[in-house]
């Protein structure tokens, strides 16, 4: 097999590019250090256009805003790429961004705006230095108020339960809401409808399976599960469970974190859930929480934690043939790990690394 090439965000002022090789000649698979591409400050996220992944957008995390697009090589293992372009975001710490054919769609998590700019896959790349904006609806209602001062989107996907309707989820940890939005007949993207979470428990980040919405509480430390079928009908909440065996107190400031739930294939039938939880004191680091789907897509069941040795692990992602291999960063220290998926997808075991001093402070990352 061909060394994998792995993209990472950062709250540095770099993306940085990785070599993972899972079967070089001779010993243990390997990571390397290929190259670091400066852009900016604290550039936390990363999205591959659709049609040409070579062209790679990121938001740099700042009360200024900016939106920066990257030129990597057309094929193969890359190394550093080109900026070819720079917007303001429209509002204050982009932290999550989804890229379509023609449009970028940024969430600003302390400004509580939704924007979006006009893109394109040759220059100038974006095509309007302005940013169209949208206000989140925001009310002080008994929320936690250290972490919910103002409305925070923590991520926008398309909904993956409704492929023939073109609709955002946009989880809002500042106002316990998911919302729901829709196009208007100019091209713009308005609020249709909402879930409703629990005060306090500060939706972050979500996941889809069949007719089932997954959705990761940061504040709380639960998965979320709820019966989600199409507009104009309404969710119907499952169950809420938690993504540690034994909880931490409550409430606390930063838990769960990212949440992945990959498309069972030959080498892992079995469906299951992977969430990450920052922040725990235990001294072999943060961990991983599987849960299996086996008992029904309305009924998750933890069955096993894998203990990272990494400390604020934020982002992980799934790659290689069948999403063998997994990708994990200790924003806090540790580094980046690459872990296998064993017992059929069941548990993890870690097969490469890079130190902190190699890669620092990692946030997110994308298989090239």
């Amino acid at each position: 097999m061909a060394p994998l090439t792995i993209l990472v965000a950062s709250y540095t002022d770099s993306i940085y590019t990785l070599s993972f090789d899972p079967t070089p000649p001779t010993g243990s698979p390997t990571l390397d250090l290929l190259a670091r591409t400066p852009v900016g400050y604290r550039p936390s996220w990363i999205a591959s256009h659709p049609s040409d992944k070579s062209l790679i957008y990121t938001g740099l995390e700042q009360t200024d805003g900016e939106v920066v697009a990257i030129k990597y090589g057309s094929g193969g293992t890359v190394e550093g790429g080109d900026v070819v372009a720079r917007a303001k975001s429209g509002g204050a710490d982009p932290c999550t961004l989804l890229v379509t054919e023609d449009e970028l769609i940024i969430g600003n998590y302390n400004s509580g705006t939704i924007a979006t700019l006009p893109i394109s896959t040759s220059a100038p790349y974006i095509l309007s230095p302005n940013p169209w904006t949208l206000s989140m609806p925001f009310e002080h209602v008994g929320r936690n108020k250290a972490r919910q001062s103002s409305s925070h989107p923590h991520q926008i996907i398309f909904n993956p339960l409704n492929q023939k309707e073109k609709e955002l989820l946009i989880p809002d940890l500042g106002v316990d809401k998911v919302w729901r939005l829709t196009k208007r007949s100019d091209g713009k993207w308005s609020i249709c409808g909402h879930i409703d979470f629990g005060a306090g428990g500060g939706p972050r980040h979500i996941a889809a399976r069949g007719t089932t919405l997954y959705t990761l509480l940061e504040l709380t430390s639960k998965l979320a599960v709820h019966a989600f079928p199409p507009l104009p009908a309404s969710p119907t909440h499952l169950t809420s469970i938690f993504t540690l065996s034994a909880p931490l107190p409550v409430p606390d400031n930063m838990i769960a974190a990212e949440i992945l739930l990959p498309e069972p294939n030959a080498s892992f039938p079995g469906t299951f859930i992977y969430t990450s939880n920052r922040n725990d004191p235990n001294p072999e680091g943060d961990t991983i929480a599987i849960f299996s789907l086996a008992a029904g897509e309305g009924q998750p069941e933890l069955v096993n934690e894998v203990r990272t040795g990494l400390n604020h692990v934020r982002g992980m992602e799934f790659g290689g043939e069948d999403d063998k291999y997994l990708v994990v960063g200790g924003v806090e220290g540790g580094g980046v790990k690459v872990f296998e998926r064993i017992d059929g997808g069941k548990g993890l075991e870690e097969i490469a690394k890079l130190s902190a001093d190699v890669v620092g402070c990692p946030t997110g990352f994308l298989w090239y």
